[in-house]
């Protein structure tokens, strides 16, 4: 099995979830996420943020607000329902796709004005359904904000989704801020119980708040977190999701420097740099601090078609 950072386009084709597990292990910490939201505008004309992405050196991409049973890219000159629009942006840009599905709780304790979601981003039984049929590489559970999704409902959308998907895809699971639910804000978001019970309902991947991202997460909280991701046998993700990729570059490389110390096994950057991906400098910056020019540019340049 390859490392991640160095697999191309028609070795991901041949990948599934146990394969990822290990090429991301075996990178070392050198694997980079870029989240992208699938109806924003792209930045510029003629090409999908996606593709723009997956050029200034995202290994994987993330796509937010992909409405299962409404799905629209922006921009890809492409109609289809989700299997075929992930399906072609996939030829396009030759990298692992995933989907964010927001577990909302209808009993949630507001902490602001919530937004009513579509069921096709939500983990309803029929969306779940839907993602079995839809050629995914990872599943993110998580919350936008404004959406009420909690700890809870992401334990059990984990298990429903574990016992659907099988071992096609792997899933990732956790909360980047507190989504508009009290009590699960800042360092609350996370503990070593939430990891537990997400590790046990079947999460191969724990998201976890990167320090300076949410407040009062500490480097030292983070690293015993991630330590306790490890010894359950799962892999970390921390993440900016907090409009931070659009932060300068010396506040990215910082996060993603302390991050690879935390012991971090992907990196995340966020989708509202500007409206809709990262700051795209921004993506190239996370990967050089984290694996240097050479990685950084070869992922940049290689073809879709290798």
């Amino acid at each position: 099995m390859k490392r991640l950072l160095n697999c191309v386009a028609s070795d991901f084709q041949q990948m599934q979830r146990e394969d990822y597990i290990q090429a991301i292990q075996a990178s070392e910490g050198r694997v980079l996420i870029s989240e992208t939201v699938c109806n924003a505008p792209p930045l510029y004309p003629g090409i999908t943020n996606q593709e723009i992405v997956s050029r200034f050196g995202a290994d994987m991409i993330l796509l937010n607000v992909f409405d299962l049973f409404n799905p629209v890219i922006q921009n890809l000159g492409y109609e289809g329902n989700a299997t075929q629009l992930i399906n072609y942006i996939k030829d396009l840009t030759g990298r692992p796709i995933g989907v964010n599905i927001e577990p909302i709780d209808v009993n949630a304790s507001a902490a602001e004005e919530l937004y009513q979601l579509p069921e096709g981003r939500t983990a309803s039984e029929r969306t779940l359904n839907a993602l079995k049929e839809i050629n995914i590489d990872f599943i993110c559970l998580t919350g936008n904000p404004q959406t009420g999704v909690t700890n809870n409902e992401i334990e059990r959308a984990i298990q429903r989704t574990r016992q659907l998907i099988g071992k096609r895809a792997f899933i990732i699971a956790g909360k980047m801020h507190g989504a508009g639910v009290s009590g699960e804000a800042g360092k609350t978001i996370i503990d070593d119980q939430t990891i537990e019970r997400f590790v046990a309902a079947g999460a191969d991947v724990i998201l976890i708040p990167s320090p300076g991202t949410v407040p009062g997460i500490t480097i030292d909280m983070a690293n015993q977190w991630v330590n306790k991701v490890h010894q359950l046998g799962s892999l970390a993700m921390l993440t900016i999701g907090t409009s931070q990729e659009g932060a300068s570059e010396q506040t990215i490389q910082q996060i993603a420097l302390q991050n690879k110390m935390i012991g971090a096994d992907i990196h995340h950057i966020g989708d509202a740099g500007f409206t809709g991906l990262a700051i795209p400098e921004n993506i190239t910056t996370y990967s050089i601090a984290i694996r240097g020019k050479r990685h950084t540019y070869i992922r940049m340049c290689s073809s879709p078609k290798r």
